[in-house]
């Protein structure tokens, strides 16, 4: 598959976007995919863009950060005339390339200033035919306007207007949720991606370089070079090396140069940038998206003097993440000062070391990844779904007085992931009630933390490891007849201990055997273990011999694991739904079993995602919901439903 991607940025204060936006287009033709780069800022040096077509607009920029003047080449004030020249040449780059894929950065969380230019973009992009898929580039953090109703314009021009979110980040660093409001609309549209890096391949190593003082491209960096230059006077034991942004004017660099003690190098950024960070006993700069992921690269310490200009508050959230990760000290920027710097540096050089954490750098090529699959999926996601056998079944067991109710189970969970998160918002979104099935050996703390503001989400216990005991040629299971009974009785006590232990309230002692297949030798003892009921797949028997043990089983599964591994035939699923509900009425399934709905979170593709939510909002039109999983095992062992 090759596809047309459009991508458009507009920088106004440094190049940190234009960086990240290069980046993308360098991962989405290196994918094959024919990639135009349209930027409006002002023209800044990138690394070679190899077979992707480069247009730079009439440039705007600003002064500081007001951002609500933009000021052309010359610092002039644009008029309208040059605001319009802009905007058709947009529109005519738009229509030259008829992309598959058009991509905007940061907007519309950002960048008001420009709104009517990038509104006119994204509504001739709607206006295609085909149209295109629309997606939102944005960084780890954003600027969250002060006024509410600022905040509710770009989320309902996002809902209108987008496909997905493509949020350049790692929510074990920092989730987006920690800098903006994001509420259950656009929840489901997030995309983590991991950070942009510019060249993902890792740094050469260098001779110890001492001290490196870097910043970012503008001159928004010069009272931390300053404050530096003059900090090196009280640390002479140790070599330093000031490297200045191309966005410093010269006058100012030279003067910072001469005023340099001769231990010092002050030079102007180079292009071996990485090489010399990563040999850097420890770092001293802002905390820019771009710097903070050449630090994690390189894998060295820092010292942070964040940008707060202007009641910025990206760069300082950023850093306090990394101190709480213990891999950097702060010195705020109102407390600059060459003590103070001295005084952090001091603190910090002792601790050196440093243990790499396992935070996504991979985000240029998650990008394209993602962008495929949702393009690859946009036919089927707009495909009409006849419900009609679902609604005739559900009307004949309403006119019989047979009770039918539905829960969902979703396997294999271990830890917080953005697909969890996706997950749970969508069963916030339709009042669901989940039931996770959970790793108990690979249970990490993410995870009980994520559930535990989650009132209708519980975990059921999902064998022990996961591991296929199974002899080579069988169908794959954990507990079955392939191993002693006494192993598997334990590994079963194990799980529900450590479940129990870990998740306390959160857990129901309902046990859910991997790949739904057990043993009879391993059900029999699962109430002396303190199971209260088995859950697995397919109708349960109406008399079920195992005192002291429900079964509450799944029945419908909407992943053709044999086949696509996607979506199965949606007429499939839908008929496979209505039988369940007939089977009931009929007398052929115990009525007072609810209909199970088995998902697998951290595989799903969009086609799969987009059927769970037609298939949820479809059942709430018809005022049914998925009950909760602690109400199905209410009264003792006995399963009521409602609906």
């Amino acid at each position: 598959m090759s596809l047309r991607v459009l991508i458009a940025v507009t920088h106004l204060l440094g190049a940190g976007h234009l960086t990240r936006a290069a980046a993308l287009a360098r991962a989405f033709a290196q994918a094959g995919h024919q990639t135009t780069l349209v930027s409006g800022g002002a023209p800044a040096r990138l690394t070679p863009l190899d077979h992707v077509s480069f247009i730079q607009l009439p440039p705007v920029r600003i002064v500081g950060t007001d951002f609500k003047t933009l000021l052309d080449e010359a610092g002039v004030p644009v008029d309208d005339s040059y605001r319009g020249a802009r905007q058709d040449l947009v529109l005519k780059i738009l229509e030259a390339a008829r992309p598959d894929v058009l991509i905007t950065e940061l907007f519309p969380f950002g960048r008001r200033v420009l709104a009517e230019e990038f509104m006119a973009l994204v509504e001739a992009a709607r206006a295609l035919n085909p149209r295109p898929l629309i997606l939102c580039s944005i960084r780890d953090i954003l600027v969250a306007p002060s006024k509410a109703e600022r905040i509710g314009e770009a989320h309902e021009r996002v809902l209108r207007n987008y496909d997905a979110i493509l949020v350049h980040g790692d929510p074990q660093l920092v989730p987006l949720e920690a800098s903006w409001p994001v509420d259950e609309r656009i929840a489901p549209l997030l995309r983590y991606t991991g950070y942009v890096d510019e060249s993902e391949s890792p740094p050469p190593q260098k001779e110890k370089q001492g001290i490196v003082v870097s910043g970012g491209s503008s001159a928004a960096s010069l009272p931390l070079y300053r404050a530096a230059v003059e900090a090196a006077r009280s640390l002479t034991d140790r070599l330093w090396r000031v490297l200045i942004g191309r966005g410093v004017p010269e006058a100012e660099f030279e003067a910072l140069r001469r005023s340099a003690p001769a231990h010092v190098t002050v030079e102007r950024a180079r292009p071996d940038f990485r090489a010399l960070l990563s040999g850097a006993e420890l770092s001293v700069s802002q905390a820019g998206y771009n710097t903070v992921v050449d630090l994690l690269r390189c894998g060295v310490r820092s010292v942070l003097v964040p940008f707060e200009a202007g009641h910025e508050t990206e760069q300082r959230l950023r850093a306090e993440r990394l101190k709480a990760l213990g891999l950097a000290a702060i010195v705020p920027e109102a407390e600059l000062s060459p003590e103070r710097l001295v005084e952090a540096i001091r603190q910090e050089l002792p601790h050196a070391s440093y243990q790499s954490p396992s935070i996504s750098l991979d985000g240029a090529r998650r990008s394209v990844a993602v962008a495929e699959d949702l393009a690859l999926a946009r036919p089927a996601l707009h495909r009409t779904i006849d419900w009609s056998p679902l609604d005739q079944a559900l009307d004949r067991a309403r006119d019989r007085s047979c009770p039918v109710g539905f829960w969902w189970r979703d396997d294999d969970a271990v830890a917080a992931t953005p697909q969890l998160d996706r997950l749970l918002a969508l069963a916030g979104r339709f009042d669901a009630g989940i039931a996770l099935a959970v790793i108990p050996q690979a249970l990490e703390t993410s995870l009980i933390r994520r559930m535990a503001d989650e009132d209708r989400a519980f975990a059921l216990v999902h064998g022990w490891s996961h591991a296929n005991h199974a002899p080579a040629g069988q169908k794959k299971a954990e507990f079955g007849a392939h191993r002693p009974r006494e192993i598997m009785t334990l590994e079963a006590e194990q799980g529900l201990h450590r479940a129990r232990e870990r998740l306390g309230p959160k857990l129901l002692p309902v046990f859910v055997p991997p790949w739904n297949r057990i043993s009879a030798d391993v059900i029999a003892p699962l109430p002396s273990l303190g199971f209260t009921a088995l859950s697995t797949f397919g109708d349960r028997e109406t008399a079920f011999a195992a005192p002291g043990l429900t079964r509450i089983n799944t029945h419908i599964d909407p992943i053709d694991w044999h086949g696509t591994r996607s979506l199965v035939e949606p007429e499939e699923l839908v008929a496979g739904i209505a039988g369940a509900v007939e089977r009931r009425v009929a007398g052929k399934a115990d009525p007072n079993e609810p209909i199970g709905f088995l998902t697998h979170h951290l595989v799903h593709d969009e086609v799969i995602w987009s059927l769970c939510e037609r298939l949820m909002a479809h059942l709430a039109d018809r005022e049914i919901y998925f009950l909760r999983p602690d109400e199905l095992l209410r009264n003792g062992n006995r399963i009521t439903v409602a609906i």
